[in-house]
């Protein structure tokens, strides 16, 4: 009688432990087919002739021709905006990491006054819309000389990687244990020696994931770049400017060719990203 009841009571555990699991990979599929399906369009559209893109219904299977890209990279400009895009993105992410990861050691590891609401006002910079910020940050470089420039516009980049740089390090940081370094003190190390030997290793998983934000906020960036340069466009802002008339074909060309180089670096960092979740839930 007593085995039958535990046996009873143990469904309804696992009918809810069933019924979660069952949600929680539906909600995955979703995220999935969400993020994944633009991208497989875009791709066929990309490597398919004009009169495949225009056709319809559309074939689920490109036809893997390239004179789209071709003609996209050969077009006047391109290849100007292209380099001035990973110029900026790659300025971004150095400055995003040399700043930010001070900035999260610092909140991790010291109590001072007024730590909370500098880790709000951090968060807040985010709360500004850009384009509100446009006509002052335009007189600003116009004065200061940085305007049309590549370093102009990582600063504006760097400006907005700057908070997710903060909080992803300061979670990292927190989450390595302080006795670790105060271990290397008593071995003689200094407090820089302690964190290049001990600590560094255990947080370039973060750092490699404020690089890829940093890097993906940069390169998607398209109203700054669009307001503050004009003979140094990146891709965005020359997508932005040029295509607007363009052809369908053309249209799914560039898209293309904006996606894959940020795939491409997420690609190659995502060790690190993986491991970063081992060191954040430590």
């Amino acid at each position: 009688m007593t085995a039958v009841t535990a046996t009873e009571a143990a469904r309804p555990a696992a009918d809810i432990r069933s019924r979660g699991r069952l949600v929680f990979v539906t909600v995955i599929v979703i995220l999935c087919v969400w993020v994944l399906v633009p991208i497989y369009l875009l791709a066929i559209n990309a490597f398919s002739s004009p009169d495949q893109v225009n056709a319809f219904p559309k074939s689920f299977v490109p036809g893997f021709e390239t004179d789209n890209i071709n003609f996209f990279l050969g077009f006047a400009g391109v290849g100007k905006a292209l380099f001035n895009s990973i110029l900026v993105a790659g300025i971004t992410m150095v400055l995003s990491i040399l700043l930010g990861a001070p900035a999260g050691y610092a909140l991790s590891r010291f109590d001072f006054h007024g730590k909370d609401t500098f880790r709000v006002l951090v968060l807040m910079t985010r709360a500004f819309p850009l384009p509100l910020l446009a006509l002052p940050l335009a007189v600003m470089f116009i004065r200061t000389g940085l305007d049309d420039t590549a370093f102009g516009l990582a600063l504006v980049h760097t400006t907005l990687a700057l908070p997710f740089a903060v909080l992803i390090t300061f979670s990292l940081f927190s989450g390595i244990p302080v006795e670790l370094e105060e271990a290397a003190w008593t071995l003689g190390c200094t407090r820089f020696q302690a964190f290049y030997k001990v600590v560094l290793p255990l947080i370039l998983p973060g750092i490699a994931a404020s690089a890829v934000f940093a890097f993906v906020i940069s390169w998607n960036e398209v109203f700054a770049a669009a307001v503050l340069t004009i003979e140094n466009r990146t891709l965005t802002a020359f997508l932005l400017q040029s295509l607007d008339v363009s052809p369908l074909h053309l249209k799914f060309a560039g898209g293309a060719v904006l996606v894959a180089p940020a795939l491409i670096f997420i690609f190659v960092v995502r060790r690190y990203l993986f491991a970063m979740w081992g060191i954040a839930n430590r």
